[in-house]
C-alpha cells in the first residue's frame, strides 16, 4: 500500500525525516504539503484477442480497396495524360492572364453577379414555407400518421435526388432562357434538401417541452408552435444560411445551362474563346462567394 507522506514546516527550507519513508518539509510561509514516496505499479493486462473483429476489418479493408481499384479503372484515371496535357493548360492560362478588367467587360460581369445573387436568394427564401411544412410532416414527433410521414419523406427524397441542373433544363425548356427557370430549379431542389435537414433537426430537439405540453393536453399544432419550433429556431436559421451559401454557388452553375446570371456570361466567354473575359467573371464570382460566406458566418455567430 502506498504511503502518503506529510511535509510540515519547522524552519525555512528544512527537510527532516520523522518516520521511515516519511519526509516532512516546511516552507517560509508555513504551508503544509504532502508527497508520495512510493509509486505502486500494476501490470497492464494483455489485450484480449478478437479474431472475429480482425476478420471483419480485413474484409472491409479488402472491399474498400477493391472498390477504389474498380473506380480508378472505370474513370480512366491517368496522371500520364494529365502530364501530356500540361502544354494545353499552359496555353489556356496564357490566354486568360491577365484578365480583361475594362469597364465594358466588368459592368456586365457585376450585373450578372447580382442576378446570380438574386437567383440564390429567391430560390432559398421562397422554399422556406414549403420546406417547413414538409419538415413537420416528415418528423416523427409531428407527423399526423405513419402514411403521411412516409409520403412526406418520399417527396423530399425525390426533390433531393433530382439535381438542380436537371430542374433548370426542364424549366428552360418550359419557360425559356433567363433567371426565372433558375429560381424555379433552386426552389424545388432546396425544398427537398431543407425539408430533410429541418425534419432531422426537429426529431433531435429536446423532448422535455414537447412532453410537458402533450401531458397538458396540447394538440400537434400547439406543440409545434410553442415548444418544438422555438427550441430549434437557431438550428433552422443556421441551416437556412448554409443553404443560401450553397444556392448562390449553384446558381452560377445553372447559368451554364441558360438559367441566367454570371454563369451564362462565363459560358459565352468559353464558347467564344475569350478566356481573359472568362477570368474576369470568375474573379467577380470569387468576390461574391466570399462576401456571402462572410455574411452568413457573421449571422450564424450572432445567433449562436
Amino acid at each position: 500500500m502506498t504511503e502518503l507522506n506529510e511535509i510540515r514546516m519547522t524552519e525555512p527550507n528544512e527537510i527532516r525525516m520523522t518516520e521511515p519513508n516519511e519526509t516532512r518539509m516546511t516552507e517560509p510561509d508555513g504551508t503544509r504539503m504532502t508527497q508520495l514516496d512510493e509509486i505502486r505499479t500494476l501490470p497492464v493486462p494483455a489485450k484480449p484477442a478478437r479474431p472475429r473483429a480482425t476478420a471483419v476489418g480485413a474484409v472491409v479493408a479488402a472491399v474498400v480497396v477493391t472498390a477504389h481499384v474498380i473506380a480508378w479503372n472505370t474513370t480512366e484515371m491517368s496522371f500520364g495524360a494529365l502530364a501530356e496535357g500540361w502544354s494545353g493548360i499552359a496555353d489556356f492560362l496564357g490566354d486568360a492572364i491577365p484578365p480583361d478588367l475594362s469597364w465594358g467587360v466588368l459592368a456586365p460581369s457585376l450585373d450578372g453577379a447580382l442576378v446570380t445573387l438574386w437567383i440564390g436568394l429567391l430560390g432559398t427564401t421562397l422554399s422556406v414555407p414549403f420546406s417547413l411544412l414538409l419538415a413537420l410532416l416528415a418528423a416523427r414527433g409531428t407527423a399526423p400518421s405513419a402514411a403521411v410521414y412516409q409520403a412526406a419523406r418520399s417527396l423530399l427524397s425525390f426533390l433531393r435526388a433530382v439535381p438542380d441542373v436537371v430542374f433548370a433544363l426542364i424549366f428552360v425548356t418550359a419557360v425559356g432562357l433567363g433567371p426565372f427557370p433558375g429560381v424555379l430549379a433552386l426552389l424545388l431542389h432546396n425544398i427537398g434538401v431543407m425539408g430533410k435537414l429541418w425534419a432531422e433537426a426537429l426529431e433531435d430537439a429536446d423532448p422535455g417541452p414537447v412532453q410537458a405540453l402533450r401531458s397538458a393536453g396540447a394538440g400537434r399544432i400547439q406543440i409545434a408552435a410553442h415548444a418544438l419550433l422555438p427550441s430549434v429556431t437557431p438550428q433552422l436559421i443556421g441551416l437556412l444560411l448554409y443553404r443560401l451559401d450553397v444556392n448562390v454557388r449553384a446558381s452560377l452553375v445553372l447559368g451554364l445551362v441558360g438559367a441566367g446570371g454570371i454563369g451564362f456570361l462565363i459560358n459565352q466567354s468559353i464558347k467564344l474563346f475569350q478566356f481573359d473575359e472568362m477570368l474576369t467573371h470568375i474573379l467577380v464570382v470569387l468576390v461574391l462567394i466570399v462576401a456571402v460566406d462572410r455574411l452568413s458566418a457573421w449571422v450564424r455567430q450572432r445567433l449562436a
